[in-house]
């Protein structure tokens, strides 16, 4: 991609303004978006340019992330009467960087088809620490000579790996949610263990990351369980999200994962004690909870 050309961008919450401010930091030129424009206020100021709609945006840029939160945002962004689709789209690239629910994924990619547009579904891992640091596992779904094509704007937020058709990179995404909240309940327990055993909680991670129950859930929010830091990397919230459109993808394709239905059940309860808006690491707050709640 040319440096001369705009790239635009909707969404500036934990994980989309780092990834938008790698971009403009690279030397592309930004128009961007986001429902509050207060998060725009730093991004502005460094020489992005304030779109006041998506669909202002789309006219300015040949292509075009989205980074936002639940279906319904998505769709809004996409489809709403001042979305990204209500202006000519021919010859542009959508790329949505979010979690999706792979029919939302093939609906906005057969739009995009039909007026002549491409879309790349890349969901990311990697939390606010990959945002941050540019580390990020990019997962794309859609045509390789398109992801070939902005390749060089991926590079600057981590490392993209083509998954396949349009919408593998969702399916990817739901392996890696379905990864992640085991792998969050194993640390949490273990950190209850602990406690309950007597053991220096920090030495104990330090050891067991060096073996083979080594991870990134471990290397970095077991710390922050540890501080009681719920400060949200990704949000509990939206986290129950990706992963109700995983059990829906399992329901559809047959599939009975027990492990993905305790989870979900776990994340909905620490929502319910109000850490909707934390961290996934919350997670423990809950299981602390049901040493004394038999009947959860």
């Amino acid at each position: 991609m040319h440096k001369n050309n705009i790239i635009g961008w909707v969404g500036l919450g934990v994980m989309g303004e780092p990834m938008c401010r790698h971009l403009l930091d690279a030397g592309y030129q930004l128009a961007i978006y986001s429902r509050t424009r207060d998060k725009a206020c730093h991004l502005v100021d460094a020489g992005a340019r304030w779109c006041d709609s998506p669909s202002v945006l789309t006219e300015l840029c040949d292509v075009i992330f989205t980074m936002v939160g639940t279906g319904d945002e998505v769709r809004d962004v996409y489809f709403s009467e001042r979305g990204l689709f209500q202006v000519e789209i021919a010859g542009k690239v959508f790329i949505d960087m979010g979690t999706t629910a792979p029919a939302l994924t093939a609906e906005i990619t057969t739009y995009a088809d039909e007026h002549g547009a491409a879309c790349i579904d890349a969901p990311v891992s990697g939390g606010d620490v990959g945002a941050r640091n540019a580390s990020l596992s990019i997962m794309a779904g859609g045509q390789a000579a398109v992801i070939d094509k902005v390749k060089p704007l991926f590079d600057c937020m981590g490392k993209v790996q083509h998954m396949g058709d349009e919408g593998s990179g969702q399916h990817t995404k739901m392996c890696n949610q379905i990864t992640v909240a085991g792998t969050m309940i194993g640390v949490c327990e273990a950190l209850i263990y602990a406690q309950r055993a007597g053991l220096d909680a920090e030495k104990m991670i330090a050891v067991v990351s060096r073996g083979a129950a080594g991870c990134w859930t471990l290397d970095n929010l077991a710390p922050r369980m540890i501080r009681q830091d719920y400060a949200p990397g990704f949000m509990v919230d939206h986290f129950i999200k990706d992963l109700g459109i995983a059990i829906d993808e399992m329901k559809v394709m047959g599939l009975e994962l027990p492990g993905l239905s305790l989870a979900i059940k776990l994340y909905q309860k620490v929502s319910e004690l109000g850490h909707g808006a934390s961290g996934t690491q919350a997670l423990i707050l809950a299981l602390q909870q049901c040493e004394d709640d038999a009947g959860f």
